[in-house]
């Protein structure tokens, strides 16, 4: 009788970790179902486009902000979408990256829907895509969490609602994307680029410090052990690196830093202040410590859409997107795009990466390109070292 019951028992705990494994395959964790691997292509380029500040509402019926008056009668959404979708067979990015304010929460009637309209076009692309969230992309129903959820589970996207390896960490949307060498290459096994999100917040909810949110210990922490892991991984053999390989990091909240520049050193425009945090969490100092960042791309200030170089890392605005955002009549909305390209090794394939471009294209007549410029070569970074060494 007694090994009845223990056989028994036995029987249904076998069973219930199969149920329990059947469910982990056929209903994922949020974020965690298959994704593919980003790869530069045979042409040794990896191609990125930024889209900030859609501020989606319910489509056709959401009326245009800041356009000349004889547009408004015909301007919804509807512009933003086909903005989107002009840029998208335009540049044949490998990644669009979507850094926040995605919908504009107070003029949604279902967050859920204007999210998917929102997302729409990358979706039908088949391209991945990634996002962070802003600080209006949580003024509905849905919570930051409940948002980031939604997008996680849209089809095509790489976004994590959070590392899967860390417990307690702050916000919504901090993750980060590995992007493979060429395929047959002797770096097709290493990550030669490293993108990371981070969720920078929406407002302070502490009552003494007024102001928009920013980025927090725990996601600083977090931050620094992804990038020495991953330092430590294209350090390794095979094919050992004697420097870290170059990362990228997106979040929609600009960094007190982004005050640094003025019409004398930087790529583009300013037309309006810079609507940072009112304290520095000392984000900057991090990833200048870790060493391996090399460009850093917001939004949240629409007017804004230079690139300005502080302590070896760009600081880069994509100007507003959307139509349904604040702007400024015949100040066309506008797109960021990113090329990464890899250099060829003396023996023949393509290697490490060699330098990183960008430009604009305004939603004009032609798709106008725009302030194209390098933000970062591997030669020049090679040369400001020894320059510096060699006066210390």
């Amino acid at each position: 009788m007694v090994t009845s019951v223990v056989t028994e028992k036995k029987q249904y705990k076998e069973l219930f970790l199969l149920v329990v494994l059947l469910c982990l395959i056929l209903f994922p964790i949020y974020g965690l179902a298959e994704k593919r691997p980003l790869r530069f292509g045979k042409g040794g380029s990896f191609k990125i486009l930024q889209v900030a500040d859609m501020h989606y509402g319910d489509g056709k019926t959401t009326p245009c902000e800041d356009v000349f008056p004889y547009q408004m009668a015909t301007c919804s959404d509807l512009n933003t979408t086909a903005f989107i979708k002009r840029m998208i067979l335009a540049e044949k990015p490998d990644l669009i990256v979507f850094t926040g304010d995605n919908i504009f929460g107070y003029d949604v009637t279902d967050a859920a829907k204007s999210l998917e309209a929102a997302f729409a076009p990358a979706i039908a692309s088949n391209i991945p895509w990634a996002a962070v969230l802003g600080n209006h992309d949580q003024e509905s129903a849905l919570s930051r969490e409940g948002v980031m959820k939604h997008i996680v589970k849209l089809k095509n996207t790489l976004s994590l609602v959070n590392p899967v390896e860390v417990h307690v960490i702050d916000g919504f949307g901090n993750y980060n994307l590995e992007v493979g060498g060429v395929e047959g290459s002797s770096f097709e096994n290493k990550s030669v680029l490293n993108l990371y999100f981070l969720d920078s917040g929406d407002y302070s909810t502490i009552p003494s410090i007024p102001g928009y949110g920013w980025i927090k210990p725990s996601q600083q922490f977090w931050f620094e052990r992804t990038s020495k892991r991953l330092q430590r991984a294209y350090m390794a053999k095979p094919e050992a690196q004697k420097g870290p390989a170059p990362g990228i990091a997106y979040f929609h909240i600009p960094l007190p830093e982004f005050s640094s520049f003025d019409s004398t050193n930087f790529t583009g425009v300013k037309q309006e202040g810079i609507s940072s945090a009112s304290v520095n969490s000392g984000f900057f100092t991090t990833m200048v410590s870790a060493g391996d960042v090399k460009a850093v791309f917001t939004g949240h200030d629409h007017l804004n859409d230079f690139c300005g170089e502080l302590t070896g890392i760009q600081l880069c605005y994509a100007g507003g997107f959307g139509y349904h955002a604040y702007g400024k009549a015949g100040w066309a909305r506008r797109a960021r795009v990113v090329v990464v390209n890899l250099e060829i090794m003396e023996k023949g394939g393509w290697g490490a990466v060699k330098s990183i471009k960008t430009w604009k294209r305004l939603d004009d007549q032609h798709l106008t390109a725009i302030d194209g410029h390098v933000l970062w070569s591997k030669s020049s970074a090679g040369t400001r070292r020894k320059k510096q060494i060699g006066g210390a």
